[in-house]
């Protein structure tokens, strides 16, 4: 079907119109706190205890510190998942520390001589792993988020890794230590044919 004189333009002002009906619909903070006053007074919820714990922009972080790191390791998606979650593995990956991991979602994780623990939050097998990660060091309840995606990087796999949640502060160490513990670490295993 050929375009009709300005038929480009009409795709483009719908296209306009349905950004401006998208923008529209963004939720503000105002209109959050507005539609959340109309929840609360439908709940019956009196004004004088919707004033009481009113929300705040200081309530939000703005500054929040995040690793990302992306590694290509010489072996197959399947071999990187299964060294990072198997602990025999691990333990030969890591120099044989103590290690104990469980290959179940919701299952416990604890590794260099329990150093570092928590558990698996999601696994795909080969694809993805997604851990509630805590070093021994932090205050007691205290968990960050580690994922590792994988990904094909003609016959090697590409790590897509992101760490947040993080106490501040603790960005430079926590990324040295992924790179020598980790990252450094995978490819001498996989480099020494186990």
């Amino acid at each position: 079907m050929a375009p009709t004189p300005g038929g480009h333009k009409a795709i483009f002002n719908s296209s306009a119109k349905k950004e401006s009906t998208m923008h529209s619909q963004l939720v503000t903070r105002r209109n959050f706190s507005l539609s959340l006053a109309g929840i609360f007074s439908g709940l019956g919820m009196p004004r004088r205890l919707m004033a009481a714990f009113p929300v705040s922009s200081s309530d939000i972080s703005h500054d929040a510190e995040s690793i990302h790191q992306e590694i290509t390791l010489k072996a197959s998606r399947k071999r990187v998942y299964e060294a990072l979650l198997d602990p025999n593995q691990f333990r030969k990956v890591t120099g044989g520390e103590a290690t104990e991991i469980s290959p179940e979602v919701g299952g416990a994780f604890s590794c260099f001589g329990n150093k570092i623990s928590g558990r698996h939050i999601d696994l795909v097998p080969n694809e993805r792993i997604v851990q509630a990660w805590r070093s021994n060091g932090w205050a007691p309840g205290t968990y960050s988020i580690a994922k590792f995606q994988f990904k094909d990087a003609g016959s090697d796999t590409r790590i897509v890794f992101d760490h947040t949640g993080f106490p501040k502060g603790a960005a430079d160490h926590l990324a040295a230590g992924w790179t020598a513990n980790y990252w450094e670490a995978l490819d001498k295993y996989f480099a020494s044919g186990l």
